[in-house]
């Protein structure tokens, strides 16, 4: 005897049910799987977002990039953020891990014919909102810039503060003299600061003879710098400097200047040039910029490049005493014997620059 059509059916019900309902517990189940929990990349990523430019919007498609941890960047067209969160670097990371490659913008006037008639390059660097600073030193010794074979550029990083950016804007359409790195400007970022200076005058000014590192709070005499200059030829594998001779990792957390033994283990630091003020021919930059890359990383960009990098180069480091790289009594034959002089004011450079000239009271 057959089945009755009711039974038929409801058969025809159940098994579609069961047709429905296994493929439901099939997804649910992968869903809940450990498939789908990858693993963080070690750089992070971000979405372009739409800004304005020239009073106008730009619109643009929203777009994931990535960057390294720490930067921000700030364009004409984008503004990449990030959290001021990262890695650990007392754990020991290399600064190729951090570092982003590139600048903001390049002004080729900054530095013409990749530098090919170019005696000397200043760069200084200089925090984003130092704009006083960076006015006092080209309206005293960075007048020295009129000259052909001679070009002075500050080196910035990136800030979130928008009115400083504005107004960094609204100074390089002026001067024409800033170069801005792809990282945030702090003070744990010197290091950065310093391989990103490497990687422009790689990219941009390679052909320049020599360059000059230096900080805003600097006073440099520059007829005594080339002086010294023409003693030497861009031939030499050598940073000029004030030597620093046997110093000793800080291994206090507490310290600013606290290097962790992961980050270097050694007792000793290699003899370095102290990091205000030091010279070098642009022949090594490419070398010394390559190579930073490979070591881990600390905040201390003089011991960091001068000292380990270069040692690992075996590029030599050589003590001039005219490099003070210190605060010293501001009298006019102290400034004139003198190429380099830590801890200047803004206003004080005037007065520096004043006493340089004054040759009636030196004798």
């Amino acid at each position: 005897m057959g089945m009755s059509w009711l039974a038929q059916v409801r058969c025809v019900h159940m098994v579609m049910f069961a047709v429905m309902t296994i493929p439901l517990l099939i997804c649910l189940s992968y869903l809940n799987s450990d498939q789908l929990h990858t693993t963080a990349s070690p750089l992070r990523t971000y979405e372009i977002k739409q800004v304005q430019s020239s009073g106008q919007n730009v619109s643009q498609p929203e777009t994931e990039v990535q960057v390294s941890p720490f930067v921000t960047l700030h364009t004409a067209n984008t503004n990449f953020t990030a959290n001021n969160t990262g890695p650990d670097l007392s754990k020991g990371v290399t600064a190729e891990k951090i570092y982003q490659a590139g600048h903001m913008r390049h002004d080729s006037e900054i530095c013409p014919n990749m530098g090919k008639n170019l005696k000397l390059l200043i760069a200084i660097t200089s925090a984003p909102s130092h704009e006083s600073a960076r006015l006092a030193v080209r309206e005293t010794w960075g007048h020295f810039a009129i000259r052909k074979d001679i070009v002075i550029a500050f080196m910035l990083g990136s800030t979130s503060n928008q009115t400083v950016n504005n107004r960094i804007e609204q100074e390089q359409e002026i001067y024409g003299d800033i170069i801005r790195g792809k990282f945030v400007d702090t003070y744990d970022n010197l290091t950065l600061k310093t391989i990103s200076m490497l990687e422009w005058v790689d990219n941009y000014c390679s052909q320049v003879q020599f360059v000059l590192k230096t900080d805003d709070d600097m006073f440099i005499n520059v007829s005594r710098l080339l002086a010294f200059i023409a003693k030497h030829t861009p031939e030499e594998r050598a940073i000029f400097g004030r030597l620093a001779r046997k110093w000793k990792p800080i291994r206090n957390k507490k310290s600013k200047y606290y290097i962790s033994p992961q980050q270097y283990k050694p007792p000793v630091f290699p003899d370095f040039t102290t990091g205000p003020a030091y010279l070098f021919p642009a022949l090594i930059v490419k070398e010394l910029y390559l190579a930073s890359l490979n070591y881990t990383y600390f905040k201390l960009e003089d011991v960091f490049v001068t000292g380990i990098v270069a040692n690992g180069l075996k590029i030599k480091r050589v003590h001039v005493p005219e490099f003070i790289n210190k605060r010293i009594k501001f009298t006019p034959c102290n400034i004139q014997k003198e190429i380099s002089i830590h801890m200047v004011k803004g206003a004080e450079q005037y007065d520096l620059w004043k006493k340089l000239h004054d040759v009636a009271q030196c004798k």
